[in-house]
């Protein structure tokens, strides 16, 4: 849901705020096997990360990978923090490893930036993560709260393309101006004295104007690498609709070009989404989904 400090002045980069989703989601199954072999979604991804991880735990890789499902890949939904963890923690639970998720974090490179990714595997609800510091080996979790049942969040993708990820990400990263420390500070003063609050009294409209002003700032910040505040123009105006029907907390998860904006409740969702589509029936290239807050953190399952 946005960064709070690309300043860095008080030694510190980043700092972001996200949360965890019900309805989109990784799911694999790992069991010992002859050979190693890995079958479904993002399966090229998975083997990689598992012949990387047996390789630094030193253990076998002959082993069975079924992954059922898989988030989509660089639309800003987290899927390869997601996918890292999902096989380190697979790995550490059949091999006994006795490995912490922050291990197995620094181990698979997550948390470069931001912390988000690693604090809703842990915990799920939505998280703060205090950014890097000098010494910084994954993000520290500042803040986690509970997001209310009832809410809802309407994603918006672009089937069309995907965001910024891997070398192009780092090389804009480098391409950015320097981020204003009064501005630095007056997102973080935004999000502790009322965002924060505003979800702990479940006051969504105060929520959503604190991460629609967070999104907007970093946005701006971000348009002259990604195209403008948000990196697909049809996205944007799907925004723009939503937000006058409403809907607050108006954004782009990561470098998108997924948009985002929440909602008070299932109904209120549905009718939205319902009538957009209808709208937008001549652009068969935008996809919405209704998603909820995942108030628990990632599970494990013996067999």
């Amino acid at each position: 849901m946005g960064f709070m400090d690309l300043s860095g002045a008080l030694g510190r980069h980043f700092g972001s705020v996200g949360m965890a989703l019900n309805e989109i989601s990784t799911s694999l199954t790992l069991s010992a096997a002859d050979s190693l072999t890995v079958t479904g979604a993002s399966s090229e991804r998975a083997r990689s990360c598992v012949q990387d991880l047996c390789r630094q735990f030193n253990v076998s890789e002959s082993l069975s990978v079924t992954l059922h499902q898989a988030i989509p890949e660089h639309v800003g939904l987290g899927s390869g923090t997601q996918l890292s963890l999902a096989i380190g923690a697979a790995l550490n639970a059949h091999y006994d490893l006795g490995l912490s998720i922050r291990d197995i974090a620094c181990l698979t490179a997550r948390g470069q930036r931001s912390g988000i990714g690693i604090g809703v595997f842990e915990q799920g609800g939505l998280v703060v993560d205090g950014g890097r510091g000098e010494h910084t080996l994954t993000p520290p979790m500042i803040s986690r709260m509970n997001v209310p049942e009832n809410w809802r969040f309407i994603l918006v993708f672009d089937q069309r393309g995907q965001g910024l990820h891997g070398k192009q990400e780092i090389s804009a990263f480098k391409q950015l101006p320097v981020f204003p420390q009064p501005e630095a500070a007056r997102l973080c003063y935004l999000l502790l004295m009322q965002g924060l609050p505003a979800l702990a009294e479940q006051n969504i409209v105060h929520f959503g104007e604190v991460i629609s002003e967070i999104q907007s700032s970093v946005g701006q910040h971000f348009s002259a690498v990604q195209g403008g505040v948000f990196t697909s123009q049809p996205v944007a105006e799907a925004m723009d609709w939503l937000m006058q029907q409403g809907a607050v907390g108006i954004g782009q998860t990561s470098w998108g070009p997924t948009g985002f904006c929440c909602v008070q409740s299932a109904t209120h969702a549905e009718r939205l989404v319902d009538e957009v589509t209808k709208m937008q029936a001549d652009d068969s290239h935008l996809l919405f989904k209704i998603v909820s807050g995942r108030n628990s953190p990632a599970t494990i399952q013996y067999h």
